[in-house]
């Protein structure tokens, strides 16, 4: 199996769209704009879950996810974290996923996701050094933030100043 380069996804609030890395359009229910980030809440048609809502966090480059899982596919997590880059001009925003991940249960702990593809992206060039280096601090931060406020994600973001909120 070959390497996939970094997934990238399109968030258009004026039109109330997310664009996924298949480049499969899907209506939002929820954009919600603040000047920390974006928030996105829509429908999924996976057939792991129905519904997922997003933080979009560029100055942490981070997205951070709830998926509200079907009946059967529940998963022991709170919070799904994705590392990346995450930028906007107006009202469209974009995605670049740099494989890294979190997964955080409220309370009990913060385990880090996909170490190996980072390092099989950056071996096939698909990420720059400095890139890579940028997704290990990002997630390094994350992981030590979370940890000092009890593994729960949503205390760390408030410390940050992004009181993020979720339905």
């Amino acid at each position: 199996m070959g390497m996939h380069p970094p997934k990238v996804e399109t968030f258009d609030v004026a039109a109330g769209t997310n664009t996924d890395p298949k480049g499969i359009v899907r209506a939002v229910d929820t954009y919600e704009v603040h000047p920390w980030g974006l928030y996105m809440a829509r429908p999924s048609d996976h057939k792991q879950f129905y519904y997922l809502e997003s933080w979009l966090l560029p100055r942490l480059g981070l997205r951070a996810t709830i998926f509200h899982f079907t009946p059967g596919n529940e998963r022991d997590q709170d919070r799904y974290v994705d590392v990346g880059e995450y930028t906007h001009q107006g009202q469209l925003w974009h995605g670049t996923d740099h494989y890294l991940d979190l997964v955080v249960q409220t309370g009990r702990g913060t385990t880090l996701l996909d170490t190996d593809e980072l390092l099989a992206a950056r071996a096939a060039n698909l990420l720059d050094a400095p890139t890579t280096e940028r997704a290990v601090h990002r997630t390094m931060t994350a992981v030590d933030g979370i940890a000092a406020h009890g593994h729960d994600l949503d205390a760390w973001l408030r410390s940050q100043g992004m009181p993020v909120t979720w339905r």
